[in-house]
C-alpha cells in the first residue's frame, strides 16, 4: 500500500541524507548530529517528568482491583510532527467552516428541525439516537455555540497522484479529549530542546482552565456556585470533563455523584453556560458524520474544504451487501464507538476475527459504519529500534466562541506498533507535539 511520510519526499526512505521536505530541513539537520544516546536520556527524562506529573489515561477494558479502569502513562515521542504555515491555513479554513455546520445543526436539531423537515437527514437517525436529548429541545444557548472545544481527527493519506491529501476521519464534539496532552506535550519539548525553538517559528499553543470536581459545585436559586476557602463564588462557565448522563443527578442518571444537582436548572436559566453543551453528542455520532457535507451546504451554501472519508452507512442494504462482501479490506466502526474499541480493520484481522464481526454486522448492521483502509501519513518516530515511520493522524481543536480560531496545532497521536493504523492510547498509541510553522 502507498504511504505519505511527512518528513521525506520518498516514504521509503527514512535514513539521514535522504531526500528532506523543505519544511523539515532545519530540523532533520539537527536530528542527523544527535547520538543515540542523548536521545535515550532524553526520553527518559520526558517518561520520569510525566510520571512524576501523572499524565496518565483510563484504560477502561482493563480493571484494577477495585474495578475501575486503569491508569496508563501514555507515551510521548521526541520527534514532532511538523505541519507549513500554508498547509496549516488552509486546514483551518476547513475546520472552521465545518465546526460552523456542525453547531448550526446542533441547534437546528433542539429548534426548528430544517433538516429533517428538508429530507436530508433521517429523523429517527437523529431523534432516536442515545445522544439526542429531549431536555434540551428549545433551550437556547450563549451565541447558538454548542461546541466550544471541538476536536476534529484529520488523517493524511496519498491520493492518485501519490501526494498527500488531509481528509476528516471523525468529529469529537461532546468531551474531545487530549488538550492536556497537547499542552504537556509542547512544555516537554520546550524543556528538553529549547534550542530547537529558536531555529523554529513555532506557533504557541493556548493555555486552558484549572478543572474542579462536581462536589465543589452547587446551585442556588438557579445560579451555580463553587465553594471555596474564602466562600461560595458564583460560577459562569463550566467546562465540562464528564458525559451527560453524569451532569445532573435531577434530570439524568439519579445515581451520578459526578454532576451537580440542579445544574440543568441553573443552564435552562441561562445562568450558566456548559462547554460543551449538552446533547452536543447528536452530531459526533459516527452515524451522522456521513451528511456533514450536505450539513455544509444545506446551513452555509459552500462545498466543504475538507472532505470526508468516503463511508458506507451499514443501516442502507446496498452499503451493507458491499460491506459484508469486502471485510477484508475495510475498516468497520460502531457508530457509537471510541477509543478504538468496537471495530475491525480488515487487513489486520484474522479470518476468524472477520467472521465474527461479520456476525455481530448482520445482527446489528444499523449500529456500524464502514470505510476504505487508508494508508495513513507516517512521521520518523523514535522507538526501540531507533528512528522508524510510524503511522500518524491529528486531532486539532476549534474553539468556537464570537468567533471560530484555532489552536495552533492539536494533538498528533502515533501508531507506536510497526505496521499499525490504530493511533488510539488505549491501544498501543502515543502522541507528539504538533509544530506548526508561522509564515
Amino acid at each position: 500500500m502507498q504511504r505519505f511520510d511527512e518528513m521525506y519526499s520518498q516514504a521509503t526512505a527514512t535514513e539521514p541524507g535522504s531526500p528532506v521536505r523543505a519544511h523539515y530541513k532545519a530540523y532533520a539537520d539537527w536530528l542527523a548530529n544527535q547520538s543515540s544516546s542523548a536521545m535515550l536520556a532524553r526520553r527518559e527524562e520526558a517518561e520520569m517528568i510525566f510520571r512524576r506529573v501523572g499524565i496518565t489515561f483510563a484504560v477502561y477494558g482493563d480493571k484494577d482491583e477495585s474495578g475501575s479502569g486503569t491508569e496508563r502513562l501514555i507515551p510521548f515521542d521526541l520527534i514532532p510532527r511538523i505541519i507549513p504555515a500554508h498547509e496549516w491555513q488552509s486546514m483551518e479554513k476547513g475546520l472552521v467552516q465545518r465546526v460552523t455546520a456542525l453547531n448550526r445543526f446542533i441547534h437546528d436539531v433542539y429548534h426548528d428541525q430544517e433538516i429533517i423537515k428538508a429530507g436530508i437527514i433521517p429523523a429517527d437517525q437523529i431523534l432516536n439516537n442515545a445522544q439526542f436529548r429531549p431536555e434540551m429541545m428549545g433551550v437556547d444557548v450563549p451565541h447558538q455555540i454548542y461546541a466550544h472545544i471541538s476536536g476534529i481527527d484529520i488523517v493524511r493519506a496519498p491520493n492518485a497522484q501519490g501526494e498527500g491529501e488531509y481528509y476528516v476521519l471523525e468529529d469529537n464534539l461532546r468531551v474531545p479529549s487530549g488538550v492536556s496532552y497537547m499542552l504537556e506535550d509542547r512544555k516537554m519539548m520546550m524543556r528538553l530542546f529549547p534550542e530547537l525553538f529558536s531555529r523554529h517559528r513555532v506557533a504557541p499553543v493556548a493555555h486552558y482552565p484549572d478543572l474542579v470536581e462536581g462536589q465543589d459545585l452547587f446551585v442556588k436559586d438557579q445560579f451555580v456556585y463553587m465553594r471555596t476557602t474564602r466562600g461560595p463564588k458564583r460560577v459562569d462557565v463550566i467546562y465540562r470533563r464528564v458525559d451527560d448522563d453524569f451532569l445532573d443527578p435531577k434530570v439524568f442518571r439519579p445515581t451520578s455523584t459526578l454532576g451537580c444537582a440542579g445544574l440543568m436548572d441553573a443552564y435552562r436559566a441561562g445562568n450558566v453556560a456548559i462547554c460543551n453543551a449538552v446533547g452536543t453528542g447528536v452530531a459526533d455520532d459516527k452515524s451522522i458524520y456521513p451528511y456533514v457535507p450536505q450539513m455544509i451546504a444545506f446551513y452555509l451554501g459552500e462545498k466543504p474544504i475538507l472532505n470526508n472519508v468516503p463511508t458506507f452507512m451499514c443501516r442502507k442494504p446496498d452499503d451493507l451487501a458491499y460491506t459484508l462482501a469486502n471485510l477484508k479490506d475495510l475498516v468497520v466502526k460502531e457508530v457509537h464507538g471510541a477509543g478504538g474499541y468496537g471495530m475491525l480493520v480488515g487487513p489486520a484481522s484474522t479470518q476468524s476475527e472477520i467472521e465474527e464481526f461479520r456476525t455481530a454486522l448482520i445482527a446489528n448492521p444499523s449500529g456500524y459504519i464502514a470505510q476504505p483502509t487508508l494508508s495513513l501519513s507516517s512521521c520518523p518516530t523514535y522507538v526501540e529500534s531507533g528512528v522508524a515511520p510510524r503511522h500518524i493522524d491529528l486531532r486539532p481543536f476549534v474553539l468556537s466562541g464570537r468567533t471560530v480560531q484555532m489552536v495552533p496545532g492539536g494533538l498528533t497521536r502515533v501508531a507506536l506498533k510497526e505496521g499499525s493504523l490504530v493511533v488510539n492510547s488505549s491501544q498501543g498509541g502515543g502522541t507528539k507535539d504538533t509544530w506548526i510553522l508561522q509564515a
